[in-house]
């Protein structure tokens, strides 16, 4: 089986300008990196044409989020197919922000999930528990309702275009990262999960990427354990530290 290619995803969520999100492209095209490890960036949407326009492969641009239909009366939403009509090839769903805040229930993101894929598109499914539910022992019940939402959306066959982000809730934006160990342990399990219910195959090939104040400083660490394949960075990806964190290498 070959390795799983490391990958590095930054998410802006809700900021930058047109100045600064520019500065950042031009950082990136400037690192020139060798696709040794997959790269996207996820700025707002209203700069998601100007991004795929500037940014020099490898890396390449993704969506915050899409909606779960092709067109129609659905104001403020976008399309998958409109993304992937605009070569924006890669979209993040279900992240904490969009559960906790807008109402993404794991029905919700499983069908932007199947939507998303039937478009063409890959995805950033991202998977995690609150600090009450860690601390009441439910990591991997929550871990794995969340998961089994998109596995009984999605066929077995196009789970090379999902890579999972497991974001403990509780250090996403706190600065509270989870320890290396208590990140392993959650990646091993959901790669268990995936070989129990989906197929060995797939959890092999899987990259199950760690998301949650991921910095410059501990993103060597982090890169060492056995089933960390990546990350994605919140507010690091507006830094010039971004360029450090891709560069990561996996011990």
């Amino acid at each position: 089986m070959a390795a799983r290619k490391f990958f590095v995803g930054g998410n802006f969520k809700m900021n930058g300008s047109l100045e600064s999100i520019e500065k950042i492209v031009e950082s990136i095209n400037n690192a020139k990196f060798d696709g040794t490890t997959e790269i996207v960036i996820a700025p707002p949407a209203l700069y998601l044409l100007q991004v795929q326009s500037e940014l020099k492969g490898p890396t390449e641009v993704s969506a915050q989020n899409c909606f779960t239909e092709a067109s129609g009366a659905f104001t403020g939403e976008i399309a998958p197919q409109q993304l992937k009509d605009a070569k924006v090839h890669w979209v993040i769903l279900g992240h904490s922000e969009r559960r906790s805040m807008f109402g993404d229930t794991d029905k919700l993101v499983a069908e932007k999930v199947k939507a998303a894929i039937e478009a063409g598109l890959s995805v950033i499914a991202c998977v995690g528990e609150t600090l009450d539910e860690r601390e009441s022992d439910k990591t991997m019940d929550v871990v794995e309702r969340q998961l089994e939402a998109i596995a009984g959306n999605v066929p077995e066959s196009e789970w090379k275009n999902i890579v999972v982000a497991y974001e403990p809730v509780w250090a996403i934006g706190t600065g509270k990262v989870a320890t290396v160990q208590q990140a392993q342990e959650v990646h091993d399990d959901i790669r268990k999960w995936l070989a129990k219910r989906i197929s060995p195959s797939v959890a092999e090939a899987t990259r199950i990427i760690y998301g949650g104040s991921v910095n410059g400083k501990n993103c060597g660490e982090l890169a060492g354990a056995k089933d960390i394949d990546g990350f994605l960075v919140g507010g690091a990806s507006l830094k010039p530290e971004f360029i450090d964190i891709c560069k990561t290498v996996k011990a």
